[in-house]
């Protein structure tokens, strides 16, 4: 477990950091295209290379979660928002992607270019692919001045207990309380997006024995925390009396990740977690894990996390990809490897490791 120093450095370096976003509109094409077949040992079929029109669905609630504005004093009920990129065919065995966008747990959208991109690239080939939004720091109203019991209890339902204690020993600022409160906000919705995609995996043709979870920076960070910890883990440590909202988020669903796709990210999220619990959540049932982290001196996710995660998962037996993106930093959305860019060597690695047909 990392210490509280160096916990509290992390959380710093994402204040100072966050990543730029654009809104991007998408024009849906309703062309017929080709039927995929389905293999007779239910394995999905995707497609070397761009073929189905993409569809796409916007600003589906997923699940509601608490916040606070600025001159709140009890919290309020927010939709969560997602958007659903799925191909223009009868397919009934598509694989899953869902992706968590960046923003250092201050801000970041699903619609930010690069993402939209990626989802266009996945569904032209077969996926469904899902870009989500969740709850950060800018929906977490204002701390400044608050004494520790103010805020546990301004936060009471937002977050544990126990969680906010950990964050007023690491953290040097409101800022940064805020910041570490918005990692566990974020993962707790992450997981109630996961559910609902599972919930609602027979409308997308989904098959979930194939799920994929990835994201960018503080959305790499998130996608670690819910691939590796359990079930229950940023579900059950607050009760439904104190967070109304735990209703709408499926509950009830179980899920199961084969891989993570990971870009220039940390484990800092699993560290927090057992700093808080004394629980080290890593085992050899983890998924799979693909990794893009650049090697120029990046003082938010350093590319020593990236080794430290190849680390853990040479240890455990666990199967792991790190390309490194020499003379990248952070953000190397155009960064290649061998002539390959992200996308592709993401295509590359989903393929092989899940066993994918690809026509």
């Amino acid at each position: 477990m990392k210490n509280n120093t160096l916990t509290a450095a992390l959380i710093l370096g994402f204040s100072l950091f966050t990543l730029g976003c654009g809104e991007q509109e998408q024009q849906t094409d309703t062309t017929p295209t080709p039927v995929p077949p389905v293999t007779d040992n239910g394995i999905p079929v995707i497609k070397a290379d761009s073929t189905y029109s993409v569809l796409t669905q916007y600003d589906i609630t997923y699940a509601e979660g608490l916040t606070h504005n600025t001159s709140s004093t009890s919290p309020v009920a927010m939709p969560q928002l997602l958007d659903v990129y799925y191909p223009n065919n009868d397919s009934t065995n598509r694989p899953l992607f869902m992706f968590i966008h960046g923003g250092g747990f201050k801000g970041g959208t699903k619609t930010k270019p690069e993402i939209v991109e990626m989802g266009n690239y996945f569904a032209a080939r077969g996926w469904v692919f899902a870009s989500i939004d969740y709850r950060t720091a800018e929906d977490l109203g204002v701390i400044q001045g608050m004494s520790p019991e103010q805020l546990l209890n301004y936060y009471q339902g937002i977050a544990p207990t126990e969680w906010i204690e950990h964050a007023l020993q690491a953290a040097q600022s409101a800022d940064e309380v805020m910041q570490a409160t918005a990692m566990y906000t974020a993962q707790r919705d992450a997981k109630a997006a996961l559910r609902w995609l599972v919930a609602n995996s027979t409308d997308y043709n989904i098959n979930t024995d194939y799920i994929t979870v990835g994201g960018a920076s503080a959305g790499s960070i998130t996608t670690i925390a819910l691939g590796i910890s359990e079930l229950e883990d940023f579900r059950d440590e607050i009760s439904i009396n104190d967070d109304p909202t735990l209703a709408t988020a499926n509950t009830d669903q179980s899920y199961k990740v084969n891989s993570m796709v990971y870009f220039w990210g940390s484990n800092i999220k699993l560290d927090v977690f057992e700093g808080v619990y004394g629980i080290n959540r890593y085992d050899s049932n983890d998924p799979e894990l693909f990794m893009a982290h650049g090697t120029a001196e990046d003082p938010v996710t350093p590319y020593a996390e990236a080794l430290e995660l190849q680390d853990i998962y040479n240890d455990l037996g666990v199967h792991s990809t790190l390309a490194t993106l020499e003379g990248y930093g952070h953000g190397a959305w155009h960064a290649q490897v061998d002539g390959k860019g992200l996308f592709e060597l993401t295509f590359d690695f989903l393929v092989e490791r899940q066993q994918l047909v690809v026509e």
